[in-house]
C-alpha cells in the first residue's frame, strides 16, 4: 500500500527535504528570515502584526473550541502593558475527550498528509510573525528583535527540525512489504506486511514564562505530526503567544478536512495546578515541560501513564584558564550575561578563573581584573537606556527581583544590579546584571541556580581545579550549555573530556558573534538528555522516535 500524496505535502515537499538535508549535514541553515526588516517582510508586515496584537488587548480571544465553560486572564506584561486578554477556559476532562476523538482520522491520513499539514501551520505562523513577535514581547520580556527572532523565526525553524525528524523516523520503514521464505519441496511460505504508524495517544505540552514558542513548538509539532492530537497548557504569564498557536493551527486543520480538535488550549485560572491534572489523566501519554526543577522532577516520577520529555535548570559554568584574545573574551562574555537580562536556561552562571589570574595576549591578568573586563562590557552594553533595554529586555517575574535581591547578602559585588528607566515603557521593570566574586568554598551559594541577571565569578585554586568544580557542579545538578577559554590544547581536551563526561555541550574560545547561550536549528543540539538539566535534546531522533509505535498486520500472499 502505497501513502496518497497529499496536496499540502505537495506544496510544502521542498521545503522538508532541504530540512531532511540540513539535519544530516548539521551546516548552517534557516526556513525563516530572522531579520524583521520590510525588505524581507515588506513595508506594513511590521504595522499589520503589531496593529494584530493590540486588537486581541483587552478582550476575548477569538477561539472556539469545546468544553469553554467560563474565560479567565492571568497575564501581567513585564513591561507594564495592560493585557488584560480573556481566554477560553476548558475542563481537563472536556479537552481530552474532544483530542481523544479527533485521533483517528489524523493517525489514518498518514505521514505524508500529516507533514503537509504541519508544514501548512508554520507558513501560516510565519505570514504572521510580527503579531507572533509582539505577543512574545509583552508577555516574556524580551526586547521586540529578540521576540521576533527567538519567538518567531528561531522557533518556527525548530519546529521545522522536530517535524523532518519526525518524518525521517516515521518512513524509516516501509509502509508494506512482502516476505517469501522457503519451505523445502513445497511452495514457498509468503505474507504480505503492513507496517502501521500508531500514535501513542493526547499529547500535553506546557509552556514556559520566558520562551513560550522557541521551547514548546519543538515536541508541539513532533507530537502532531506524529498522529497525536495535542493539549497545549501555557504558562499563566505567557497565554497570548501560544494561543495565537492555537488559532492558527486550528484554521489549517480545519481548512485541510480534519478536526481542529487536534491541537486545544488549555489556559488555567489562579491556582487551579490544571498542568498537573492534565498530566496525570490516563488518556495524556506524552508531556513535555520546560521550567522548573522541582516540577520537572515531579512530572517525572507522577506522569508514570506518559513518556515524559522534561527541560529543567542548570548551572551552566564557564572555566577560563587563558587566552589570546581578553577584549574579545570579554566582550562575548558580558554580552552572554547582558542578553535577556540572564534570563536564559543557557545563559552563564558560574565563571571559574584561578585565584592566581590567567595569561592573556595583554600580558597577565589578575583574578580581579578579569572579573574586572566582564564586568566592564557589561556596563557598557547597559550604560545607555535606550541601547540596553534593547538587549536587557524586562525582568519577567518577581522570583528574578527576589535573587537579585537576595543575591546581595553573599559574596563581594562586581557589578551592581540597577534599576533603569525604559524610555519608551515607563512602566517596564528593567535591571541590569550583577556579578558577584565568590570563593570555590561557596558552594551552598554557586552550587544551586540563580536564574535571572545574576552571574558568579569564582576563584579556584587552578584550571585543573576549575575543571574539577564543573564536573562536580554539572554531574549533581545538570547544565545545557559549557565555554572554556584557553590557549593551551591539553586544557582544551580536559574540558571536553569533562563535558563528556557529564553530558554537557561545550563551546571553546568564543570571542566574537556566536555566544554561548544561542542554538541553531539543525546544527546545535539542544539540551543532551545526558545530564540532570534535561531528559532530552531538541531536536535529535529519541525526541521524536518515542511519540509513535510501528504496528504490523500480516496476511498471506
Amino acid at each position: 500500500m502505497t501513502e496518497t500524496p497529499h496536496p499540502l505535502y505537495d506544496r510544502h515537499a521542498d521545503t522538508l527535504h532541504r530540512a531532511l538535508t540540513a539535519i544530516t549535514e548539521r551546516g548552517y541553515w534557516s526556513a525563516y528570515p530572522e531579520s524583521p526588516s520590510p525588505r524581507v517582510y515588506g513595508e506594513t508586515a511590521a504595522a499589520d502584526g503589531k496593529a494584530a496584537f493590540e486588537a486581541y488587548l483587552g478582550g476575548d480571544f477569538p477561539l472556539d473550541q469545546p468544553g469553554t465553560a467560563d474565560r479567565v486572564a492571568t497575564e501581567t506584561s513585564p513591561f507594564g502593558v495592560a493585557l488584560d486578554v480573556r481566554y477560553p477556559h476548558p475542563g481537563a476532562d472536556e479537552v481530552v475527550a474532544a483530542a481523544s476523538a479527533a485521533l483517528p482520522a489524523w493517525r489514518d491520513a498518514g505521514p505524508q498528509a500529516r507533514v503537509g499539514v504541519c508544514l501548512e501551520i508554520l507558513a501560516r505562523l510565519h505570514r504572521h510573525i510580527f503579531e507572533l513577535a509582539n505577543a512574545v514581547q509583552f508577555t516574556s520580556g524580551q526586547a521586540f528583535v529578540m521576540a521576533f527572532q527567538a519567538g518567531g523565526a528561531h522557533a518556527l525553524d525548530r519546529a521545522l527540525e522536530a517535524i523532518a525528524y519526525a518524518y525521517a523516523e516515521m518512513t524509516r520503514h516501509p509502509g508494506t512489504a512482502g516476505w517469501e521464505k522457503a519451505a523445502g519441496k513445497g511452495d514457498p511460505l509468503r505474507m504480505t506486511k503492513t507496517f502501521h504508524v500508531v500514535p501513542r495517544g493526547v499529547a500535553l505540552v506546557i509552556g514556559c514564562n520566558t520562551f513560550p514558542t522557541w521551547n514548546s513548538y519543538p515536541g508541539l509539532f513532533a507530537s502532531l505530526v506524529t498522529g497525536n492530537p495535542v493539549v497545549v497548557k501555557p504558562h499563566p504569564r505567557a497565554v497570548l503567544p501560544l494561543a495565537i498557536t492555537v488559532k492558527y493551527a486550528r484554521e489549517v486543520l480545519a481548512e485541510a478536512g480534519f478536526n481542529p480538535d487536534l491541537v486545544l488550549l488549555a489556559p488555567e485560572a489562579p491556582g487551579e495546578k490544571l498542568a498537573s491534572t492534565l498530566a496525570l489523566h490516563p488518556a495524556v501519554r506524552i508531556v513535555d515541560f520546560t521550567g522548573s526543577t522541582g516540577y520537572g522532577d515531579w512530572l517525572e516520577a507522577n506522569a508514570r501513564q506518559a513518556t515524559v520529555y522534561t527541560e529543567k535548570a542548570g548551572l551552566n559554568t564557564v572555566v577560563i584558564d587563558s587566552t589570546d584574545d581578553f577584549a574579545g573574551m570579554c566582550r562575548n562574555l558580558g554580552f552572554t550575561l547582558t542578553l535577556y537580562s540572564g534570563q536564559m536556561c543557557t545563559t552563564s552562571q558560574n565563571i571559574l578563573i584561578p585565584a592566581g589570574g590567567i595569561e592573556t595576549d595583554q600580558g597577565h591578568k589578575s583574578f580581579d581584573e578579569v572579573a574586572a573586563g566582564i564586568a566592564a562590557t557589561i556596563g557598557k552594553l547597559t550604560a545607555d537606556p535606550a541601547r540596553g533595554v534593547e538587549l536587557t529586555g524586562a525582568i519577567v517575574n518577581d522570583g528574578v527581583l527576589e535573587r537579585l535581591d537576595e543575591v546581595t547578602k553573599v559574596g563581594e559585588t562586581v557589578l551592581e544590579s540597577r534599576t533603569v528607566a525604559h524610555p519608551a515603557l515607563p512602566d517596564a521593570v528593567v535591571r541590569t546584571p550583577t556579578v558577584v566574586k565568590l570563593a570555590a568554598t561557596d558552594t551552598e551559594v554557586y552550587g544551586r541556580e540563580w536564574f535571572g541577571p545574576i552571574s558568579f565569578v569564582i576563584a579556584t585554586d587552578s584550571t585543573a581545579h576549575s575543571i574539577e568544580i564543573m564536573r562536580s557542579t554539572v554531574g549533581e545538578s545538570g547544565a545545557l550549555t559549557a565555554a572554556v577559554y584557553s590557549t593551551d590544547e591539553a586544557v582544551l581536551d580536559a574540558v571536553e573530556a569533562a563535558a563528556i563526561d557529564v553530558g554537557v555541550h561545550l563551546s571553546a574560545n568564543l570571542t566574537g558573534g556566536v555566544f554561548v547561550n544561542q542554538s541553531a536549528a539543525f546544527s546545535d543540539f539542544h539540551g543532551s538528555g545526558a545530564n540532570p538539566a534535561a531528559n532530552a535534546a531538541l531536536t535529535d531522533g529519541a525526541f521524536v522516535a518515542n511519540r509513535f509505535r510501528i504496528v504490523q498486520s500480516r496476511r498471506p500472499a
